[in-house]
């Protein structure tokens, strides 16, 4: 299922032919949360393997416009897993500090360190989407950093961090509806951000910036995924079979001891 995702290295990837409402031949919601809860208690396990062994990492990257469900997913998938393993660093706006280094530098700070699994809520690939489409910074310097980011992940997967990266793929209709939503709630007030009205408006740019930086980072070390957004159970179900299969590849071990447990007795 998660191969009809895979955005192949150096091909296009046109969003308007990709159905944001697919639901990746589950039959239905009940199915797939049936599935979603078989798959977290696999990958709850079997983050605590890959934690017990300490070698390997796993470094699971969220983009996508507003509203399609980034927070959603790292609830809905990573709820049930040990929160000693798993650490979540959302990307905002760059602080004084973060802009005074290279663009990279707060995510490579943010990398997950071996034995754990990293989720980046947002990520470095704002910096070539947002400053893109806002011109923050000139095309040059955004064409330069397709590239860099794409060194940077090799530097990450030769050092024993499998990369995932999801692109959440929500249709304009679904997000007006849910921008209205927090509206309408008085409880989703707070989730309510004006400037997502501004972005709003610059729907397009953001497809074909999207599209750009599918082309141009989706590599063999870290290829892009992307996921239908609109319906959250089924968004939700396909990346958490993705990440259970990917822990499963990656078949972590408890470490064997170098001393006789039977040799000791606890009084």
């Amino acid at each position: 299922m998660s191969d009809d995702y895979l955005v192949k290295p150096g091909k296009k990837a046109k969003l308007d032919g990709r159905d944001p409402a697919d639901t990746g031949g589950l039959k239905d919601e009940e199915s797939a949360r049936t599935q979603l809860a078989d798959d977290i208690v696999a990958i709850d396990k079997l983050q605590d393997r890959l934690y017990a062994e300490g070698k390997r990492a796993l470094l699971v990257i969220l983009q996508g416009m507003d509203t399609s469900g980034k927070d959603g997913t790292v609830r809905g998938v990573f709820n049930q897993t040990g929160p000693l393993g798993v650490t979540v660093t959302a990307f905002k706006r760059p602080s004084e500090e973060e802009l005074a280094h290279d663009f990279l530098w707060r995510a490579h700070l943010a990398a997950p360190k071996r034995g754990t699994i990293g989720i980046f809520n947002r990520s470095h690939y704002e910096d070539v989407l947002v400053v893109k489409v806002h011109k923050l910074v000139g095309a040059k310097e955004v064409d330069k950093r397709y590239d860099q980011i794409n060194a940077f992940e090799k530097i990450l997967t030769d050092n024993g961090v499998t990369i995932l990266k999801f692109m959440l793929h929500i249709s304009k209709k679904e997000q007006r509806e849910r921008l209205q939503e927090r509206l309408d709630d008085p409880k989703k007030h707070w989730k309510f951000n004006p400037g997502d009205l501004d972005d709003r408006k610059l729907w397009d740019d953001f497809q074909d910036a999207y599209e750009t930086m599918l082309e141009r980072c989706s590599t063999d070390h870290a290829p892009w995924r992307v996921i239908p957004a609109d319906k959250k159970w089924a968004r939700n179900a396909v990346i958490a079979s993705v990440v259970r299969k990917t822990l499963e590849d990656l078949d972590p071990q408890y470490p064997k001891v170098t001393w006789d447990p039977k040799s000791f007795r606890v009084e």
